[in-house]
Formats: structure tokens, C-alpha cells, sequence
């Protein structure tokens, strides 16, 4: 029975716990199909812990301020769990959709204020406790929906990480395969040219695969990792712009750089990074004008600059180029290279450049064309801040690059 008379709503809920959870209970079994199968424990499984909760917030004084962040989503939590972040992991592996966690809090929010309301009959209504029930579930339905979104994230990342490991195997034979039948000298040349195709097809799935694989271990562990040795930073740019010059005979690629410049870094990671800024430039450049990679150094840095002529990035769109899944926009009909792209270069080429201890700056404008400028110390552990605008968003940035350096094998 629901008590009557005059009562502040934190004491009511505490005192009529098991109504407003069975009022609440009866709405969660509306919703299809995971509430069916679920028993009366499950279902009410964090609620009462919520309540609790609320009833503490509502008789806990409280600043203008912490009202304001409280109302928003933010207001100031422990270092354990909450019930709400508990109640969000145990719903989704119970096969609840976000669309079907929000309601959960509409029903607990109108359980509570409705019984209230009846005990309430003919009585004053107390603002200030509305208020701040309403300001507690709204923090605890954010703090529900954010747990929510994570581990989907987390799932989705570990699904990606597997399927592209498990795809190398296959893609592997394929690769060997043709290679095995381009060798042959008593097969019609027809067959040969098939097997060039389905070895260079093999070769672009492979360097999405290797995409995929480096952008899940960004977001599942430390970073991309990097082992860096001694050697000549001025060769492995040679031979990045030479393969890409032999890929796209009808563009021209104009390099400057030092015959030799020593440096310790991955070298396959910096060609990764060289092959990624230099591809784009001729993606997204003026078909006709040149691309042209420099390279300059002194006693701490090596710098390279790779700049092409076309459409100018806006100053306000720079940061996001570096975004997992954002590709830069190009007026010129879609290519097969843009078909066959994730939109990782860019993003992947920022966190080598990072495990690095660098940074990549960015300028665009309709006179020097676009620019992407990489900054590398020459000898690891000396880490570059990014500078404003270099695309590193606030939290990024060479700071936490050290984790992921190992000297090589």
C-alpha cells in the first residue's frame, strides 16, 4: 500500500520501493522479444539500485552549478560503475536495443512521479523535488546511453579485428595463387593476363585488410604499433614515390630530398604514411599539375611536405580529414581508387606519425595549393607537441606516443 499524507518524494520512494518497481516491471514486460524471456530479478535488476540513488541526490544539497552540469549529463560520479552503467552492459547483452533502453527510464521517471502525485492529492506540489528527480535520471539515462554506445564501439572494433585477421589466410592463397600462374610459360596469355588482375585485386584487398587491422588496434589497445631502427629516411621516400610514379604513369611526381638522411624509425610504417599522403595528393589533385614531395632536415627533425593543386580543404574542415571514414572532397568523378578506399589513410598516416613522436600539419589554400607537412624527431624519444592546426584534436598527440615504440628485431 502506497503511504498517504504530506512527504517529500525522497522519502516516498524509499518507503514505497516495491510499488513504483512493480509499476515499472509491468511496462518493462511490454517491451519485445527480450523482456519475455527474462525473469522478475533480471527485470528489475538495477532499478531498485537507481532509486536508491535518486532518493540519496534528492536529499544531497546541491550548488547552481552542479544543478546545470547535472541537468546535462555531466554531473560528478565516483570511480566505480554506476547503476545506470551497470544497468546498460547487463541490457544490451540481454539483447536490448538503445531504443528500447531509453524508454526503461520514461517508465521509471512517470512510476515514481504519478504514485507520488496520488499520495499528493490536494496537497502543494514541491517544485524543487521534481526538478531534481527529473535532473537525476536525466544523468543517470546519460550515463546509460554513453556505457551503451562504448561497448556497441568495443563490439563492433573486435568484430573488425577479427574479420580482418581471418580474411588474410584466404586472400593469401589467392594472392600466391595467381602469382604461381603469371610464372607460367605453357598457358595461353589470356589466362596469364586474368591472373595479373586477380593478383593486383588481391593486393589492393590486402592493403584494405592491413587498413582495417591498424585502425581496430588504435581503438582495442595502445596504438599502432612501431619498431624503429637506424636507416635512411631519404631512401625509403625515394622508393615510396618511385612505386607510386610506377602506378600512375600519367601523373607527374616532382621529389626533392637529400641523397642521405639517417634517422631511426619503422620503415615500413613511414612508407605506409609516405604512400598514404602521397596517393591522396593524387587522388584529389588537379589531373595535369604536379604533385611534388620535399624533404629537409636539421640536427633534431626530418620534415616532409607533400603538396598537390586542387579543390581547397576550408580551414574549418582540416581537422576532421583526419577522421576514420572521411574522405576529402573531390568534384572529379569517382575513381576506382575511391570505390576501393575506407577513408583510413589519413587517419592511420596520424597515428604512425604520432607512435612516431611527430605531427602532421595541414594548410589549403587556392595559391600554394593543399599541403600535409610531417614532422618526425630523428631520434626517438625526443616528441614533437602538435602545433594548433595540425588536425591533432585536444587529448591527441605525441604525448602518448612512447607506448607503442620498440626498438627492432
Amino acid at each position: 500500500m502506497l503511504e498517504h499524507g504530506p512527504i517529500r518524494l525522497a522519502d516516498f520512494i524509499e518507503e514505497n520501493m516495491e510499488p513504483i518497481l512493480q509499476a515499472w516491471e509491468d511496462f518493462a514486460r511490454t517491451i519485445e522479444p527480450p523482456a519475455l524471456t527474462m525473469d522478475d530479478e533480471a527485470l528489475r535488476d538495477h532499478a531498485r539500485q537507481m532509486l536508491h540513488a535518486f532518493a540519496r541526490d534528492l536529499k544531497t544539497p546541491q550548488t547552481p552549478l552542479q544543478q546545470s552540469e547535472k541537468s546535462m549529463g555531466r554531473g560528478a560520479r565516483g570511480h566505480r560503475d554506476t547503476a545506470a552503467e551497470t544497468h546498460a552492459e547487463a541490457r544490451l547483452l540481454s539483447g536490448y536495443t538503445v531504443v528500447q533502453l531509453v524508454p526503461e527510464y520514461r517508465a521509471l521517471r512517470t512510476s515514481v512521479l504519478t504514485s507520488w502525485s496520488a499520495v499528493r492529492a490536494g496537497g502543494a506540489t514541491d517544485l524543487p523535488d521534481v526538478t531534481r528527480f527529473n535532473e537525476a535520471v536525466d544523468q543517470a539515462l546519460a550515463e546509460s546511453v554513453a556505457r551503451y554506445e562504448q561497448m556497441v564501439k568495443q563490439s563492433q572494433n573486435m568484430f573488425l579485428a577479427i574479420l580482418g585477421h581471418d580474411l588474410r589466410n584466404p586472400l593469401g592463397t589467392v594472392v600466391t595463387g595467381s602469382s604461381f600462374i603469371m610464372q607460367a610459360v605453357d598457358i595461353p596469355p589470356k589466362y596469364i593476363l586474368a591472373a595479373n588482375r586477380i593478383f593486383n585485386s588481391s593486393q589492393r584487398m590486402n592493403r584494405l585488410i592491413a587498413d582495417l587491422i591498424d585502425f581496430t588496434r588504435t581503438h582495442l589497445g595502445p596504438g599502432i604499433p612501431v619498431k624503429v631502427r637506424q636507416a635512411n629516411l631519404a631512401r625509403v621516400c625515394r622508393t615510396v614515390v618511385d612505386e607510386l610514379r610506377t602506378c600512375h604513369p600519367e601523373q607527374m611526381v616532382a621529389m626533392t630530398a637529400p641523397e642521405h638522411l639517417d634517422a631511426i624509425f619503422d620503415e615500413g610504417r613511414i612508407a605506409q604514411v609516405l604512400s598514404n599522403l602521397v596517393g591522396n595528393a593524387i587522388q584529389y589533385g588537379t589531373p595535369g599539375a604536379p604533385v611534388t614531395v620535399s624533404m629537409v632536415a636539421d640536427d633534431s627533425n626530418a620534415t616532409i611536405a607533400v603538396n598537390n593543386h586542387g579543390p581547397v580543404v576550408p580551414a574549418d574542415r582540416i581537422p576532421a580529414l583526419f577522421d576514420p571514414m572521411v574522405r576529402m572532397a573531390n568534384d572529379t568523378p569517382d575513381t576506382l581508387v575511391e570505390r576501393t578506399s575506407l577513408g583510413l589513410g589519413l587517419f592511420i598516416a596520424r597515428q604512425i606519425v604520432q607512435a612516431h613522436g611527430g605531427h602532421i600539419d595541414v594548410v589549403s589554400n587556392a595559391q600554394e595549393g593543399t599541403t600535409f607537412t610531417v614532422t618526425l624527431p630523428r631520434q626517438p624519444g625526443t616528441f614533437l607537441a602538435p602545433r594548433p592546426g595540425s588536425g591533432a584534436r585536444p587529448g591527441e598527440g605525441a604525448a602518448m606516443a612512447p607506448a607503442g615504440i620498440s626498438p627492432a628485431d
